[in-house]
């Protein structure tokens, strides 16, 4: 069977704040089999640029990163400077 290679989003989490968790994943499969899997993690804020990631993730992101979330976050981090 022939070596191949798959990348999808395994998970998108929301946290509290708005900011969106993105983990993806990279298998490695011999036919049906899968051989190895690895993680890549990665953070949006709201208000981040989204337009290069997946579809699925900018779709969430449309719907949970309002005017109202995105001012709210960026309120929450101005307090939070030192």
């Amino acid at each position: 069977m022939p070596i191949t290679e798959q990348t999808v989003i395994s998970a998108i989490t929301i946290l509290e704040d708005g900011q969106l968790q993105i983990r993806r994943s990279r298998r490695i499969f011999d036919g049906a089999t899968m051989l190895a899997e690895q993680y890549h993690r990665h953070v949006i804020a709201p208000g981040d640029d989204v337009t290069s990631e997946d579809a699925r993730v900018k779709q969430v992101a449309g719907l949970l990163h309002t005017p109202a979330v995105i001012a709210a976050y960026k309120a929450a981090q101005a307090l939070n400077r030192p």
